[in-house]
């Protein structure tokens, strides 16, 4: 007897419904030339003798005869392997893998290009951090370049980590016509745990430990193949493109190296065969990912306490899928989404741990229960989102999928709707004289959520560190970082400042932190109030301000001010920025048609404007060329 599912909640129906309403002239647009692009067919059939033998001139002999009979399914791949970053590395086999079960389905499988993949972890506190999110937008057109050729019935997106998986996705989406299926490489196993890697780097901090202390710490917590541990951007992105049914079921998090992940990789081949065109069950990108995909992605991410960064990249991504979401719906679901599970930083545990105590499974069964995320989703898998339930397993060395646990294996971890750890997911909107932005308060103990103090202005990330050392920074403080937005230096990530503060939080002082600049799931127990807008290089309040200001961070009332009378702030004038230092060196000046473009945090922080929103504004007279 078929069971009635549960009713949409009230609110995630809503938010719903004002995304496809506000959307639905670009969203029609889109669709119309995603239909366009499928009518106009995969040109392999199309191209002269000259450009079907360039096409295939590395190819086998059975190759070459597959693509030349035109009915059989070429796969294009795409990846982000390197071999010098942990989570891209065991990337390496899998174009052999993906193509040998293309073979034994009759079909084929080309290495269409690969894409850049930097690590934050790497460059954070460092130059080339200035590079890190415009990443996501050379991603997107790599992806784009990789699949220009038009020799593909389906594209399969080998990606992991913070901007590449977002720079796929939108790759992905301008090539709708394709079926997608993005195929992860999966997290490390765990290794130092979290709360001793973050002492060991306090202790650094105030110089109680040297260096040798700090890496051997570091290393034993970044160890191996694999993604990093902890629940940041990477493994958000990994949650996500499982909860929008673009990755198998159960696929996100299975270690690499390990049979079952090498299983999980040739079926990934094989179900984009089957779901391209020749292969009998036509699923293009452009029909599965719509507004209530997005909509689950952002309740998964807010019922996990996932990454602060997909406030700008879910922004970006939804734009290249004819949707627009704003920071108002990010909050709207958060009031009405559970936390339901505590990984670092939220927790002691990692993704490994979340995966033993139930893992994706079980978490969307709980969200599918309660009504909180649409599970009439087309995916990849062949079915809808209720086949997301499920796990994988070996099964006498083949592939099989069988019911996950219907109750947590560790509450600590993950737990149901009825016991969550909060009621909300923990991610809010500021707004007030200074602008807006977003913080996470999932990590933020509520004794900490207010904090009202003198802000002390940097404009560099590594003046805080000498002010730290030199005892400035032992009081109640607002550290307010500016000229860090997008067009002002790419937008970095911020994490070297986390040590300092958590260090002048744990002495007893009231501390936050205000930017215009980034921090990730990575973001911890100081409250951070970042992806400020407008940002200061565009006239935003934060270059208004000056040291000694009274500055409030009210999480619970979601607001952020600074404590003068209206008429003096209006009258303050904006200083001066100094940012010849961020724009040359390490490529930096490579990307200086990037920030110039670059729009606002809240439309994304992307280069790439509002595609059909802007189209459509154009045809309406709104936008002059010059302007575009």
């Amino acid at each position: 007897m078929a069971t009635t599912p549960p009713t949409l909640n009230a609110t995630v129906a809503e938010v719903t419904r004002r995304i496809r309403e506000r959307s639905a002239e670009r969203r029609a647009l889109y669709e119309a030339r995603m239909a366009a692009q499928h009518r106009q067919g995969v040109h392999r059939g199309e191209l002269s003798c000259g450009n079907l033998a360039h096409g295939f001139a590395a190819c086998g002999a059975e190759e070459k005869d597959r693509l030349k009979l035109m009915n059989s399914a070429n796969l294009g791949i795409v990846s982000s392997y390197n071999d010098m970053l942990s989570a891209h590395q065991p990337l390496e086999d899998y174009p052999a893998i993906l193509k040998a079960a293309a073979r034994a389905m009759g079909s084929t499988a080309q290495f269409a290009g690969g894409v850049p993949a930097m690590c934050d972890g790497v460059t954070q506190g460092q130059s080339g951090m200035e590079l890190s999110l415009f990443s996501r937008e050379v991603i997107a057109m790599a992806t784009a370049v990789a699949l220009s050729h038009n020799m593909f019935d389906a594209a399969l997106y080998l990606g992991v980590c913070d901007k590449i998986v977002p720079g796929l996705f939108i790759g992905a989406a301008r090539f709708g016509h394709l079926p997608a299926l993005f195929v992860p490489a999966g997290p490390m196993e765990s290794g130092l745990p979290n709360k001793e890697k973050a002492r060991i780097r306090q202790l650094y901090a105030e110089g109680k430990v040297g260096r040798d202390e700090l890496l051997e710490a570091e290393s034993a917590s970044y160890h191996s193949p694999g993604t990093c541990t902890f629940y940041g951007t990477a493994n958000s992105n990994q949650l996500m493109m499982e909860i929008m049914g673009l990755h198998l079921p159960g696929a996100s998090f299975v270690n690499p190296g390990t049979p079952l992940r090498e299983a999980l990789t040739r079926y990934a081949a094989e179900q984009a065969i089957r779901n391209s065109e020749p292969g009998g069950d036509y699923r293009p990108f452009y029909r599965q990912v719509d507004e209530r995909a997005i909509v689950n992605a952002m309740v998964g991410l807010l019922a996990s306490g996932g990454s602060t960064n997909h406030t700008l990249h879910l922004v970006a991504m939804a734009a290249a899928a004819g949707l627009t979401i704003t920071w108002d719906d990010f909050t709207a679901l958060s009031a009405v989404v559970p936390s339901l599970t505590r990984i670092y930083p939220n927790g002691q545990a990692d993704v490994n741990h979340f995966q033993a105590a139930g893992g994706m499974s079980l978490l969307i069964r709980e969200l599918l229960g309660a009504g909180l995320i649409h599970g009439d989703i087309p995916t990849v898998f062949g079915g809808d989102l209720t086949a997301y339930t499920r796990e994988p397993f070996l099964e006498d060395g083949k592939l099989a999928w069988r019911e996950g646990p219907t109750e947590s294996l560790d509450r600590d971890v993950l737990r149901g709707v009825s016991e969550p750890f909060a009621p909300t997911g923990g991610l809010t909107v500021l707004d007030g004289n200074l602008g807006r932005g977003v913080i996470k308060v999932s990590a933020v103990a509520e004794e900490h959520r207010i904090v009202e103090a003198p802000a002390r202005i940097f404009e560099d990330q590594n003046e805080l560190k000498a002010a730290f050392e030199a005892g400035d920074l032992d009081r109640d403080v607002v550290v307010v970082v500016r000229y860090q937005g997008p067009k002002a230096n790419g937008m970095p990530e911020l994490h070297k400042l986390t040590p300092y503060l958590g260090v002048l939080q744990d002495r007893g002082f009231k501390v936050a932190l205000v930017t215009d600049g980034r921090m990730s799931g990575a973001s911890g127990k100081v409250p951070a109030a970042i992806h400020m807008t407008p940002e200061a290089l565009d006239g935003g309040p934060l270059a208004r301000l000056r040291d000694g200001d009274v500055v409030r961070l009210d999480a619970n009332a979601g607001t952020l001010e600074v404590r003068m009378a209206t008429h003096a702030w209006a009258e303050r004038e904006l200083s001066e920025p100094h940012l010849d230092h961020y724009h040359q060196g390490l490529g930096r000046e490579l990307f200086a048609g990037f920030r110039h473009l670059a729009s606002g945090s809240e439309q994304g922080a992307s280069v790439f404007g509002g595609f059909e929103a802007d189209d459509l504004a154009r045809q309406a007279g709104q936008i002059h060329d010059e302007d575009a």
